[in-house]
């Protein structure tokens, strides 16, 4: 008999049972019961063609086509770049191009921490990879556990509406809106970390309709979001950044959680407070982790580390009591601007955006699988709603699968290897350097 037939003829039984117990409901992954903890990581800037050159079975492409319809071979860059590559809603607007995917060139390359460092600019700057020998740790975790090629990021732009997605499956500024955030904000020079709700007055954020008319209007917004998901049903959660104000800081652009008890009980402003809360056996059900700049990809701005940043908070993991149950989802939030031939499928003028790499660790991981199916960031969201019991948000969790095809429920739970990285968690931990931002242009 096979599992399907199972769940629908003891369905009503199993939900119960499930219900009883608190370990989840119906509709969700075949054993929901077997996951009790969920983990974000959230780097920065990266399509599948710039950082998983050569990954086996996977959609890597090795040269990309620009607007004058030359084919242009991908060619190496740094992890550590000191350029970087304008990644706004126009940006994206001009690489998709009405679907050729030729618009690469098109894309301004910039360079805000010190110009003269990286002009002149290098020819087809858009058109690169990062070195698999860069990213060994990236490497490993995608072909011991599951790789998605079709991860796209949900919305069209950079990283303050990424980072809404991610919490709430929308950037709109409330649960009646037809808008999206569709842009970091930009309208108080310098702001800096000082944005969302706790912006200069002054401050704006650009915001497109689904018909794609665009009007503009303060970063502080207010709807519901997966953490009040948890918190209604007693779940914790805890959300890691290395900055306050920062646009990277989700909770921080919604109102009732930057200024209600969350922030205080379960906004974490030191990322490597996670380190110490599994040594500790205080890991909560559901955590997001947003790296220090340094360590997040971000080109122009990283100093290489992300790899091993990532590694070292998988190795904490797997190395604990928690491995048995945990399941830990790396992506990345935008594009960075760089090349990606896959072109994504529109449902209106800000969904979806470019591909970004997807990684699933667990012991129910399927090891060395590359997953063809379309995922975006409302599958993570589904996922934890379905594994907890939780309702839907109604946004991109809602249109999203579940990312059933990633796990098998069924198999011996893999046993945990340490991934190999340069620099181990306590070099985080020591590291004294003050955080900067992951996302500043």
């Amino acid at each position: 008999m096979t599992r399907a037939t199972v769940m629908l003829t003891w369905g009503c039984v199993v939900c119960m049972a499930l219900f009883l117990v608190n370990l989840g409901g119906c509709g969700g992954s075949p054993a929901p019961q077997k996951i009790q903890h969920v983990i974000i990581i959230f780097q920065e800037n990266r399509t599948p063609d710039n950082l998983f050159h050569g990954l086996p079975h996977a959609d890597i492409a090795s040269s990309g086509v620009n607007s004058k319809g030359q084919t242009i071979p991908l060619t190496p860059v740094s992890l550590a770049s000191l350029y970087d590559l304008d990644h706004s809603h126009a940006s994206f607007l001009s690489m998709y191009n009405g679907g050729k995917m030729d618009g690469a060139d098109t894309i301004p390359v910039v360079c805000t921490e010190n110009p003269g460092a990286c002009q002149p600019y290098p020819l087809n700057a858009q058109f690169r990879y990062v070195s698999p020998s860069e990213v060994a740790p990236y490497f490993q975790m995608a072909q011991e556990y599951t790789f998605a090629d079709r991860m796209f990021q949900t919305n069209q732009g950079p990283s303050f509406p990424a980072h809404q997605f991610i919490i709430s499956g929308t950037s709109a500024p409330s649960a009646n809106s037809d808008l999206f955030a569709s842009s970091n904000p930009g309208g108080v020079a310098n702001a800096g970390s000082n944005t969302g709700c706790t912006a200069p007055t002054q401050e704006i954020v650009s915001m497109i309709h689904p018909d794609g008319e665009v009007s503009a209007q303060y970063p502080c917004f207010d709807h519901s979001t997966l953490a009040d998901l948890l918190d209604g049903q007693g779940i914790s959660w805890r959300y890691y950044s290395p900055s306050a104000g920062s646009i990277w800081t989700a909770p921080n652009a919604i109102h009732h959680l930057r200024f209600g008890p969350d922030w205080s009980k379960n906004v974490i402003l030191q990322s490597t407070q996670f380190f110490q809360d599994v040594a500790q056996h205080q890991l909560a059900a559901v955590s997001w982790i947003i790296p220090p700049g340094q360590a997040s990809d971000h080109a122009g701005g990283n100093d290489g580390s992300g790899p091993s940043w990532v590694a070292s908070l998988v190795n904490a993991i797997g190395e604990s009591r928690y491995w048995s149950d945990t399941v830990v989802f790396v992506t990345w939030d935008d594009w960075g601007g760089w090349y990606d031939h896959v072109a994504p499928s529109i449902y209106n003028s800000y969904e979806y955006g470019f591909r970004v790499p997807l990684i699933v660790v667990s012991p129910y991981a399927k090891p060395g699988y590359v997953s063809h199916v379309v995922h975006d960031f409302g599958s993570i969201l589904k996922f934890i709603e379905q594994n907890f019991g939780l309702s839907s948000l109604g946004y991109a969790d809602e249109r999203a699968d579940d990312l059933a095809d990633c796990f098998d429920y069924d198999q011996s739970p893999l046993t945990f290897h340490d991934i190999s990285a340069p620099l181990s968690a306590s070099q985080f931990i020591e590291d004294k350097r003050p955080p900067t931002d992951p996302d500043d242009d």
